[in-house]
């Protein structure tokens, strides 16, 4: 018999009495991404509805659906100030509205904001079961949650059978627990997005700069994970990620990805947060190679330097000629956010042997507006700034900006813009007097 059983029955209850604990004024910080709590999320908005409570400030990072159908209805916006520190989909036009706020950060600084910053009224989130010993996992989100879990006054979860449990630094006891919900629904699954015909170019290019035996960061989007299928000559690959997901998962299973010559927990996959689809899930439960730690570590630059031959690979929305990136702001508004972009860029670079890689496509709107511009657009923003670019690649090329003059730097850029813009660029190069 489970020793810990009765601390679980003292503590079950319904998603309403477990959010009754919730006050007035309070704040609330919630699971990210595939650990957002469904039914505990629908029972504050109910609250908050139905005027049981007011005035609740909600933090998030990348909120999904279960976020956006509950407390971010925009009948709640008197009720419910909703802030986040990175923008998905599900929210963009409520963040144009004004209904959803957003924070600029490093996602490796979060926690330390949580513990120094905020007081943190309530923790939700989406665990997996409780096992024999007492533990719980925070199975597919580390990165700020489990600082806010137990930074929190009152910590609720939602226990989730489809919820893998995770290693690392996941587990949480009972003893920390203030309340447990059980809602066995299927998790969200987010796939990569599909592939375009750039992407395998892209990714051939890219793993040509990868040697055997480096460590791998693959950031979000098409990009960073089409590199995965071109790695299938690599050897002894590892593993130190924000994001864990299907490609991954492919280059384990083949053999590509052991860990084996990591120079920082060898043998370990490390990551702080996961996406994908049912089969991800059921490859992380109960995987003793994948180790889950906070953003604070994962991300944290001198960790990632650590890692020899740390080869960080993200994806970029515009870059100009002086080499300044913008990875988050698209259209006047704000449409992501830094994440651990610049986190990754800085560490890699330190690491000895070490390489980041900003990827991009060379045009958007069906080829007709290019991405290599000459200065970034007066409303847009610098996630990484141009003496921290190592390498970039679009289908047309791969790039080396560090310890280049600026004219250098200008010209190894418009090489790698679509053939349609290079002669503009070129003479906008020479107008700024970088050539």
């Amino acid at each position: 018999m489970n020793p810990y059983a009765s601390q679980y029955r003292e503590k079950l209850t319904s998603a309403h009495n477990a959010v009754s604990r919730i006050r007035d004024g309070a704040t609330v910080i919630h699971g990210v991404t595939l650990a957002e709590p469904p039914a505990l999320l629908a029972a504050l908005a109910d609250r908050a509805r139905s005027g049981d409570v007011k005035d609740v400030s909600i933090y998030s990072f990348n909120p999904q659906r279960h976020a956006a159908e509950t407390y971010l209805k925009p009948d709640l916006v008197d009720s419910i100030f909703a802030k986040t520190w990175f923008l998905s989909a599900a929210v963009r036009k409520l963040a144009a509205t004004g209904i959803v706020q957003f924070i600029p950060s490093y996602l490796h600084q979060v926690p330390k904001f949580i513990r120094e910053y905020m007081q943190v009224d309530a923790c939700l989130t989406t665990v997996s079961p409780m096992d024999k010993a007492g533990y719980f996992s925070f199975g597919t989100a580390n990165d700020l949650t489990s600082t806010a879990a137990r930074e929190a006054a009152t910590l609720v979860v939602e226990v989730n059978e489809n919820m893998p449990r995770v290693f690392g630094d996941s587990p949480l006891h009972i003893s920390e627990v203030d309340a447990i919900v059980e809602n066995h629904v299927p998790l969200m699954e987010l796939p990569p997005p599909p592939p375009r015909p750039e992407d395998e170019a892209v990714g051939r290019l890219v793993a040509e700069i990868i040697p055997d035996g480096a460590v791998l960061q693959l950031g979000i989007g098409s990009l960073p994970n089409a590199i995965c299928p071109c790695l299938t000559g690599h050897r002894d690959l590892g593993i130190h990620s924000e994001l864990f997901g299907p490609g991954m998962v492919d280059l384990i299973r083949q053999g590509i990805v052991t860990g084996r010559r990591k120079t920082l927990l060898p043998g370990k996959h490390v990551f702080s947060l996961a996406y994908g689809t049912r089969d991800t899930f059921d490859f992380m439960h109960d995987n003793p190679s994948l180790a889950s730690a906070p953003s604070d570590y994962v991300m944290h630059p001198a960790v990632i330097a650590q890692n020899d031959n740390m080869i960080a690979v993200n994806s970029i929305i515009q870059v100009d000629l002086t080499g300044q990136c913008n990875a988050e702001f698209m259209g006047g508004q704000q449409f992501s956010g830094t994440g651990g972009q610049l986190d990754f860029v800085r560490g890699a670079y330190a690491a000895k042997g070490g390489k980041s890689v900003l990827t991009f496509y060379s045009t958007a709107k069906g080829g007709t507006i290019s991405r290599v511009v000459p200065r970034l657009d007066p409303d847009a923003v610098v996630t990484t700034p141009r003496m921290d670019v190592h390498y970039l690649c679009t289908e047309h090329g791969l790039v080396n900006l560090k310890h280049r003059s600026v004219g250098e730097r200008a010209m190894a850029i418009i090489t790698i813009a679509h053939p349609d813009f290079r002669d503009q660029l070129m003479r906008e190069a020479e107008r700024m007097r970088l050539l």
